[in-house]
């Protein structure tokens, strides 16, 4: 049964269009990506889907319901949180300060207390941080704690928008296995990535999109071995995306 889909959505800059007639459905509990490269509109589909960038045309339907246009707290509400490329913690902030953040639709004091010990499950070097700055640690540790945020909110829908940018290859292969143990608890995930081979390795299906338009999809073991795909997007990655 379809989880999300994705129904002929368009979304425009002013006069400027960034993604055009885009369809995508999705599987509950599943991994499904979203290849491209810089200005393909990956991060706009993110975005609008989370509620930040409103649409002029298609809709958005998850679990049933009609979501298109709703703001970014009631998308958080109905279980979709985001964690947005470059992070965006607030550096001066610490890491407990930033996951609480995570948590402000909760249920009190124990509504975060019991985030942070689901965090804590996928990333325990934050338990170890907690009164640190986040603008002190490193970049794998930012985006841990990133992520951590964006779990904070128990979500049933996990975006992610470029978890692998600017990551060290340890750190990489680090995000692709609490990606996985997220996607093992129940979780559907959709990863916005540069990084192919990565996002490919991680997901059941995928979609390549072009200049706003989507143009390719399939079965992500397929696209692996797609001609174009690998033609414009996998050549000489094998060796940065220890995935495995």
């Amino acid at each position: 049964m379809t989880f999300i889909r994705i129904e002929n959505l368009g979304v425009r800059y002013g006069p400027i269009p960034a993604v055009t007639d885009l369809n995508i459905e999705m599987a509950k509990g599943s991994v499904v990506c979203m290849l491209g490269a810089n200005g393909a509109g990956k991060s706009t589909t993110l975005r609008t889907f989370a509620g930040l960038t409103k649409p002029f045309a298609g809709r958005i339907v998850l679990d049933g319901e009609d979501v298109t246009g709703l703001p970014p707290d009631e998308m958080v509400r109905r279980g979709v949180s985001l964690s947005p490329e470059g992070r965006r913690l607030f550096a001066d902030m610490t890491v407990a300060e930033n996951l609480k953040l995570g948590a402000y639709l909760g249920s009190g004091r124990q509504g975060w207390k019991s985030g942070m010990e689901r965090v804590f499950s996928y990333f325990p070097r934050l338990g170890e941080r907690l009164h640190q700055r986040a603008g002190s640690m490193s970049g794998g540790e930012q985006q841990m704690c990133a992520i951590g945020r964006a779990m904070m909110s128990n979500p049933r829908v996990l975006l992610l928008d470029e978890p692998s940018l600017g990551l060290a290859p340890i750190m990489i292969a680090e995000v692709a296995r609490i990606v996985r143990h997220i996607n093992a608890d129940g979780i559907t995930v959709f990863i916005v990535e540069q990084n192919a081979r990565l996002a490919l390795k991680l997901s059941d299906y995928g979609y390549l999109l072009e200049t706003g338009r989507l143009v390719r999809e399939g079965p992500a073991s397929k696209l692996l071995t797609d001609e174009h795909v690998q033609a414009a997007y996998l050549g000489g990655l094998a060796s940065e995306t220890p995935a495995d």
